[in-house]
């Protein structure tokens, strides 16, 4: 298992190093909001680990997410992250094709990773299963689940580890990997060595508990230790 952690900022990065890939987001923006791109691109130049980028919680517009998705990758970004905050496969499947192009076209080599929300019930947007399934079809690389509203409650509290198990077996079926994230907390990461994603994303764990404030290096520490 890989370890993902969110810093803000270019200088809450470099708390960041220790992990297996930073992931650049915007937590005042959103779940998955994007940051600017001279922040992955100066987060880029400073890390020497594979550079995640998200561009958002995205309604339905496969132009503009195309486009985000396109401006992450030449920022700089290994991985190329889209929020998917609507329902519906068949407009899963467009959008996620529309961003695997954008940035595929040009950067074959680069990542694109299709979230969907653990919460979806009460987001009323496309089910994990399903997105995953949108995603595989459009030729993406990784399909990921989050919360998408940040309320202090975990991926757990909406989907358990049978039904993460689940999702992490179909992902493997459809030969795209599985990210696990979402108000993930130490006590939770047990049960996810046995679920066994590919890659785990954190921002709160590493803050302390609370994922507005800054992430700390020994608990970026911690979190590798008890992964590995």
């Amino acid at each position: 298992m890989r370890l993902l952690v969110s810093p803000s900022s270019i200088e809450e990065a470099r708390s960041a190093l220790a992990a297996d890939i930073i992931d650049v987001k915007k937590p005042s923006e959103g779940s998955l909001g994007a940051n600017f791109p001279w922040v992955i691109r100066a987060i880029k130049e400073m890390a020497e680990k594979p550079v995640s980028a998200a561009i958002g919680d995205f309604d339905y517009k496969p132009g503009g997410a195309a486009l985000a998705a396109y401006g992450a990758a030449c920022a700089g970004a290994d991985y190329v992250k889209v929020g998917l905050m609507f329902d519906g496969k068949e407009k899963a499947y467009e959008l996620s094709k529309a961003v695997v192009q954008a940035v595929k076209d040009e950067f074959p080599e680069k990542i694109v990773v299709i979230a969907a929300y653990s919460d979806y019930q009460r987001l009323g947007t496309i089910s994990p299963f399903v997105a995953a399934e949108a995603a595989a079809d459009a030729g993406a690389d990784v399909a990921m689940i989050d919360t998408g509203k940040k309320d202090g409650k975990s991926t757990f509290a909406f989907m358990d580890a049978d039904m993460l198990a689940a999702y992490t077996a179909q992902n493997r079926d459809l030969g795209v990997e599985t990210a696990l994230a979402g108000s993930l907390k130490f006590e939770d990461l047990t049960a996810l060595k046995t679920i066994d994603p590919e890659i785990i994303g954190v921002r709160g764990m590493v803050c302390g508990g609370d994922r507005t404030d800054a992430i700390r290096p020994e608990l970026v520490e911690k979190a590798l230790a008890m992964l590995r």
